[in-house]
């Protein structure tokens, strides 16, 4: 059965099926295809025209998407994105527009702080709906195993990291940042070996430097966890474990709720599997 005769019934069917097929699809294709995945509800609820304006890619391209994952069109492509949406128990999107609209200034402040407390239930909700409870313990178990971890991060992704490497120096467990402000951390990813294991993490636009130093830590088998926004995710195609993560904004500006709450549960969970040790594994 060819990819034209098949498409998805459901948003996690079409984003395994995207996962599948990025390679080797068209980049516009591809880049329409990362930005759906990245902000579903923006897609449910956008126009063919909105959507492609956000993506930065055109109309066309969306249809052409659709055609190329077996959709007749645009609209039957959205509906995937609009039947997720309405499965969730609360519609948190419609209750943002009614924020970014509200125009008392006396209480501008006080709907700026709700719209980023929405955002951030929202992000937590689709956390707990997404996360696979399998995945989450390999990435533990491959990292309660390692002699040192390794972490990589730049920009808006480096508290992360920071946040798990200050847990895991409190509680024993050793550590090093991938960072240096002389250049060489090539040359400190180079130390790592199998026996270890490194965190990656990394949101769309991709931090190059960050994709350059797992490739590094992949080329000396070093196993990989990535913390990411999508199937598409350059990172992807490195990790051993690759845990997706789908923000929700306000405002244009994401938050890192969701983020947190898994890194700083995956920290804890690894600190505690090392403090057990193998007679409990």
């Amino acid at each position: 059965m060819t990819m034209q005769q098949r498409h998805a019934d459901t948003f996690d069917i079409f984003r395994d099926r995207v996962a599948q097929v990025h390679e080797h699809m068209p980049k516009r294709l591809s880049q329409a295809a990362s930005y759906m995945l990245a902000n579903p509800e923006d897609t449910a609820l956008g126009t063919a025209a909105s959507v492609a304006r956000a993506a930065d890619v055109q109309p066309s391209t969306l249809v052409r998407l659709a055609q190329h994952l077996g959709y007749t069109g645009f609209s039957d492509m959205q509906a995937v994105f609009r039947d997720r949406l309405k499965d969730r128990s609360s519609n948190y999107e419609d209750r943002l527009d009614r924020l970014r609209q509200q125009s008392e200034p006396d209480h501008a402040d006080s709907a700026m702080l709700d719209g980023f407390l929405i955002a951030a239930r929202q992000s937590l909700d689709t956390l707990g709906e997404a996360l696979q409870p399998a995945e989450l313990a390999r990435a533990v178990d491959i990292l309660a195993r390692a002699e040192t971890i390794y972490m990589v991060a730049r920009r808006r992704a480096y508290p992360i990291t920071a946040h798990m490497a200050y847990i895991w120096g409190k509680l024993g467990v050793r550590t090093v940042m991938v960072s240096a402000t002389n250049g060489i951390e090539n040359e400190i990813a180079g130390y790592a070996k199998p026996g270890d294991a490194a965190f990656v993490c990394s949101f769309a636009p991709y931090t190059s430097e960050t994709i350059e130093r797992t490739a590094v830590l992949a080329a000396r088998d070093v196993p990989i966890i990535a913390l990411t926004d999508s199937p598409l995710s350059p990172l992807a195609r490195f990790a051993t474990v690759n845990l997706e993560i789908a923000e929700s904004d306000f405002a244009g500006f994401r938050s890192l709720a969701a983020s947190f709450t898994l890194s700083t549960a995956l920290t804890v969970a690894v600190a505690e599997k090392r403090r057990k040790g193998p007679a409990h594994e």
